[in-house]
């Protein structure tokens, strides 16, 4: 019988990638709940960051390092010193990404914009996954890497463009690694969520959250119910728990039924 009580992430260390704010906030926080021994939110958002981390639990079960997921030297900075603190790295939940502020049309494309949300959202994230991977080969552990991909991973967009791009890359990334490290028991997934109104994202909308939430509802199967930040980072927590650990190179979709039209 399932112990519905127990703590999925007991004893775990975990880094969050993007934590300071939106799914990887929500996700540090269930990581937290469900006993993670520490949890590393890794963002540029320093204040943010901080206020999120204290709030969890400071220094006890939680803490804030700045990094520039686009630096490779930081981001393997990031894990070697969580290593050296707190003695393991389990769980990454690789998340940062940003959007470009243009519609960035095939027409109109800035490659300026292209670049930095290139280095952002799959750069920056092949990097993650790559010094995560090898401090658990190193250090033999059967970890578990998550990344945020999205919907638009499997789609054309009519607009976006570079995201949808970086998206169809985190993918691949994600299906080639999980063959390579299967051999040392390292599994790696990633979630795709439909439109959440995630400060970003309403940001870049330059509308609300209820105004952002009806816009991608309209677009859903299921209806009745609005997507959240929350249920993104139950996807997660699966994935990054010993309750999924025959899953891996799956692209677990949080759409609401988006993808079934």
């Amino acid at each position: 019988m399932t112990d519905l009580t127990k703590k999925k992430l007991a004893g775990k260390v975990a880094i969050v990638t993007g934590g300071a704010s939106g799914i990887g906030e929500a996700t540090a926080r269930l990581f937290a709940k469900h006993g993670a021994r520490m949890i590393i939110i890794a963002d540029i958002q320093d204040q943010l960051g901080q206020q999120v981390a204290t709030s969890i639990g400071s220094h006890n079960i939680c803490t804030y390092i700045r990094c520039d997921v686009t630096d490779e030297n930081q981001v393997k900075a990031l894990v070697e010193s969580s290593i050296q603190k707190y003695g393991q790295l389990d769980i990454m939940f690789s998340n940062a990404g940003i959007i470009s502020k243009s519609d960035q049309s095939i027409l109109d494309l800035d490659f300026r914009q292209f670049d930095r949300l290139m280095a952002v959202n799959l750069r920056g994230m092949s990097a993650c996954v790559k010094h995560a991977a090898r401090a658990m080969v190193e250090n033999k552990v059967r970890g578990s890497i998550v990344c945020t991909a999205s919907v638009a991973a499997s789609h054309g967009t009519k607009r976006r463009t570079d995201y949808c791009m970086s998206k169809h890359g985190v993918l691949g990334l994600v299906r080639s690694a999980s063959k390579q490290l299967g051999m040392y028991g390292i599994r790696v997934n990633c979630v795709s969520p439909n439109g959440v109104a995630t400060p970003m994202t309403c940001e870049v909308h330059e509308k609300s959250v209820e105004e952002v939430e009806e816009i991608y509802e309209a677009g859903r199967a299921l209806k009745g119910t609005v997507l959240r930040t929350e249920h993104v980072a139950d996807a997660v927590l699966f994935l990054a728990s010993d309750e999924s650990e025959l899953i891996t190179g799956h692209d677990l979709a949080v759409d609401g039924g988006f993808q079934a039209w």
